[in-house]
């Protein structure tokens, strides 16, 4: 498989191209393609774009991207993405756009290159659909247990 990128006229390439810090690491990361800082005030979220076309070459289609938080802005800033992981279908083909969402009590500014999200891809697995008229509950311990029906301990 390889992943084939663009870099659009809103990507500085001073800021280094996409790739792997790590032999090991899962993901590499997105910047913050904008042309001057960026305030996402506390409680709100903002769109920004990422500088990249990005598209996955391979035998087949079962992959997807995904887009998640990167820790180190989580936990010192409480940034992290609306959706907490954004999927890029496998035939998406526009610029990658970063929907980063400010969860901590300040404002947080971000600054043109910044890396603001991490990109890891995946494979999919598509089921069968298939229509019945009733699913069975007993059949399983949890059965229709939902929401905390574990317990906490």
């Amino acid at each position: 498989m390889k992943l084939i990128v663009e870099y659009l006229e809103n990507y500085d390439k001073s800021w280094g191209t996409l790739g792997f810090k790590h032999a090991d690491d899962s993901g590499f990361d997105l910047r913050a393609a904008i042309k001057e800082p960026m305030v996402v005030k506390a409680g709100t979220h903002a769109l920004i774009p990422n500088g990249v076309k990005l598209k996955l070459e391979s035998d087949n289609n079962a992959y997807e991207i995904q887009t998640r938080p990167r820790s180190g802005l989580a936990a010192k800033n409480g940034i992290g993405l609306v959706n907490s992981i954004g999927t890029y279908d496998y035939g998406f083909r526009g610029e990658f756009i970063t929907i980063l969402s400010n969860w901590g009590k300040t404002d947080f500014i971000v600054n043109p290159g910044d890396r603001i999200c991490q990109v890891i891809v995946c494979p999919i697995v598509r089921p069968e659909i298939v229509e019945v008229d009733k699913i069975e509950t007993n059949d399983t311990t949890r059965g229709v247990g939902g929401l905390g029906s574990t317990g906490r301990k």
